[in-house]
Formats: structure tokens, C-alpha cells, sequence
């Protein structure tokens, strides 16, 4: 077992402390495994080492890897108004299971998905200054494409709600 040492250059924590700021870290906000991992990299966590402290916090339910995914997914269409392209990005950039996120992508509501697309249009149309109509809707299909969304949503939706 580990025991608080102090080094001349930095703090070599307990195994105790070390779960501590895990489960810490953790109860803060969802967190993915490639997140704990850097955290523990952070503490200074040797590699042979990691598995267990990963095992203690899935056991507890501190770390949940499809309840991360459902978390983010959720807050950043809902909140942050991204688009399945780039929500799917940022999820594989965490390292998360490619099949475990189109799982969940397909759960998103379309009805919803698609409101969220609408608002994001309407907002971003209420903001631009641009008058030429061919360069107005190009700047919404940028925009949006930006956002994550795929362009045939975009155009179809676009098309139905006259911008």
C-alpha cells in the first residue's frame, strides 16, 4: 500500500488519496474512461496500477462508460445545440466504442433532433446581416454544417421552413 511521500520535485499520494480524488473527479461530472485515465496520469498513477483503481470506480458506479455517452450526448444536443456529426467527433476523440455511439445517436428523437436544427437556424438567420438571399442561406447551410448536422437535414429543412 502507498503512503504520502513527498519527493524535492512533487507529492507521491496514497493509494487512499489517490481513490479519493478519483471518485472525486468523478462525482463532479460524468466522466468517460480515457478522461480517468488522464486524471490518473495526472496523479501519477503507474500504468500496472490503473486497472484496479478503474475496476474500484466502475464497481461503485462512479464511472459508467453507456451513462457517459447518454449524458453527453443528451447535453450537448440539448444545451450546446450540436448535430450528430459532431457529437459523434467528440465522442470518438474520448476513445469511446464506435458501436456504442451509433447506438445511441439512433435514439436521439427525430421530431427533436430536428427542432433543435430549426432553432439553431432561426437564431443564427435572426443574427446575420447579409441580404443577398443565395449567400444568406449559404452562410445558415455553413453555419449549421458547422454545428454538426448532416447537409441533407439541413437543406430539407430549410427547404420546408422557408429561410
Amino acid at each position: 500500500m502507498r503512503k504520502a511521500t513527498k519527493t524535492t520535485d512533487k507529492i507521491i499520494l496514497s493509494e487512499e488519496q489517490i481513490i479519493l480524488k478519483l471518485e472525486t473527479y468523478c462525482a463532479y461530472q460524468e466522466r468517460c474512461l480515457a478522461d480517468v485515465k488522464k486524471k490518473m496520469r495526472l496523479l501519477g498513477v503507474e500504468p500496472s496500477e490503473e486497472q484496479a483503481y478503474i475496476t474500484h470506480l466502475q464497481e461503485n458506479k462512479f464511472i459508467d462508460e453507456k451513462r457517459f455517452i447518454e449524458k453527453f450526448t443528451q447535453g450537448k444536443l440539448n444545451i450546446k445545440k450540436w448535430g450528430k456529426f459532431k457529437i459523434k467527433y467528440q465522442l470518438e476523440s474520448k476513445q469511446i466504442n464506435k458501436i456504442q455511439i451509433e447506438q445511441e445517436l439512433n435514439q436521439i428523437d427525430a421530431n427533436i433532433y430536428e427542432q433543435t436544427l430549426i432553432a439553431v437556424l432561426q437564431k443564427k438567420n435572426r443574427l446575420l446581416k447579409e441580404k443577398d438571399g443565395f449567400k444568406r442561406r449559404h452562410k445558415l447551410v455553413a453555419f449549421a454544417q458547422q454545428k454538426g448536422f448532416e447537409l441533407d437535414l439541413i437543406l430539407k429543412t430549410m427547404n420546408k421552413n422557408i429561410f
